[in-house]
């Protein structure tokens, strides 16, 4: 009935032009990478109240127009940093419908939508420090609302958080953050752009980005392991840093979000 979609290219263009030929009602949405975030909060809220029987969410993102776009053209050939993430490219999508006959299913049962969060952070190579204290704020407040407990949480009251693309340095700065509130997470802590690629044989430096990297690993890793009931629940947090080539060049800071998606086996 409806699509909720976004992509990382300027006036969603990705998204417009991908979808057109598919004539259904597009809500377009821009979070950054959290996008996949975004549309399944919104696409949950939408089927749950009844406006819509069935909804497709999706996000998309594309290396070297992210590349040219957000950091430097590629003919420049500039030098990476360490922090910087590598734009995945790839598109992930999820319908979201009111039951189903399959046998096991994943359903969303709750939603964190985010705040968003502003640390002063400017640079535009390191987006895992932009990002990580707004999936701080998610999963703390997730644990809030939910009355979860310290001893619940390290108990495995999630089987996995996963952020979306902060990276190696954006995970570990989550799981000290976590840690200066009493929570070892370490151990349930996973995060999309350092799964998506593999840094033996693919030099990405800090991981993945963008925001088809949380959506081809929500469809390829995590929702086959929840169907497969290797995790129960997982607390799935895409996030973004909420930049513009305009607000970079300007030498404004980069604000961040994270959307807490709750995604829980039910099979029969």
């Amino acid at each position: 009935r409806y699509i909720f979609a976004g992509d990382l290219l300027g006036q969603l263009i990705a998204t417009s032009f991908g979808t057109v030929d598919l004539e259904i009602p597009l809500f377009g949405l821009y979070g950054a990478c959290s996008t996949m975030g975004e549309a399944l909060g919104l696409g949950a809220m939408c089927v749950n109240a009844g406006y819509a029987d069935r909804v497709l969410t999706l996000a998309s993102s594309h290396y070297a127009t992210a590349e040219k776009q957000f950091r430097f053209p590629l003919g420049y050939g500039n030098q990476r940093a360490q922090s910087a993430t590598w734009t995945v490219t790839g598109c992930g999508a999820v319908v979201l419908e009111r039951g189903s006959e399959m046998k096991r299913e994943v359903a969303v049962t709750g939603i964190t939508t985010g705040k968003l969060v502003d640390m002063g952070t400017k640079d535009s190579m390191n987006m895992g420090a932009a990002m990580a204290p707004a999936a701080f704020h998610t999963v703390m407040q997730n644990l809030k609302d939910l009355e979860i407990t310290k001893e619940q949480l390290e108990g495995g009251w999630y089987d996995k958080i996963i952020t979306g693309d902060l990276g190696k340095i954006g995970k570990q700065a989550l799981a000290d953050l976590l840690r200066n509130e009493g929570l070892e997470a370490e151990g349930f802590l996973m995060d999309c752009g350092v799964e998506i690629y593999d840094n033996q044989k693919q030099d990405t430096h800090a991981g993945g980005s963008g925001c088809g990297c949380s959506a081809l690993v929500l469809g390829a890793l995590i929702l086959p392991n929840i169907q497969a009931g290797i995790w129960k629940r997982v607390l799935f947090v895409p996030t973004g840093a909420l930049l513009s080539t305009v607000s970079f060049n300007e030498g404004q800071t980069i604000p961040g979000i994270a959307h807490g998606i709750i995604l829980e086996g039910m099979g029969k």
